[in-house]
C-alpha cells in the first residue's frame, strides 16, 4: 500500500452497515461494510447500535468504534480496491468461527 497524507475529517453512519466519509481532500466516500462484518472484531458491529457508535479518531484521522475496530484511512479512501479481499478475508473469519 502506498501511504499518503489522507485523513478522514468527517464520517456519519447512513443505514445498516454504511457509512459516509469526508477526506482531507474534499473526496465523499460511501462505503458498504456489510460484507466484512464478522470475526472477533467486526462481527460485533452488526448490532446496530454499537455500528452506530461511530467516531473519527483525530489523533489518527481515522474511524473507530467503542469495540476497538477501526479501519486505515488508505483502505476506506481506495475501497472498491480492497473490498473484495476483504470480503474474501471475512468469509474466512465467518468459517473459523462456526469451525
Amino acid at each position: 500500500m502506498i501511504y499518503t497524507d489522507i485523513k478522514i475529517i468527517k464520517a456519519k453512519t447512513l443505514e445498516p452497515y454504511k457509512i459516509e466519509l469526508e477526506f482531507n481532500d474534499g473526496k465523499i466516500q460511501i462505503v458498504d461494510l456489510e460484507g466484512i462484518l464478522y470475526g472477533n472484531v467486526y462481527g460485533p458491529l452488526r448490532n446496530p447500535e454499537l455500528f452506530n457508535e461511530l467516531r473519527v479518531n483525530t489523533e489518527i484521522s481515522t474511524i473507530e468504534w467503542p469495540n476497538g475496530a477501526d479501519f486505515h484511512p488508505e483502505t476506506l479512501y481506495n475501497w472498491d480496491k480492497h473490498k473484495e479481499a476483504l470480503s474474501e478475508k471475512a468469509k474466512k473469519w465467518q468459517q473459523l468461527k462456526t469451525a
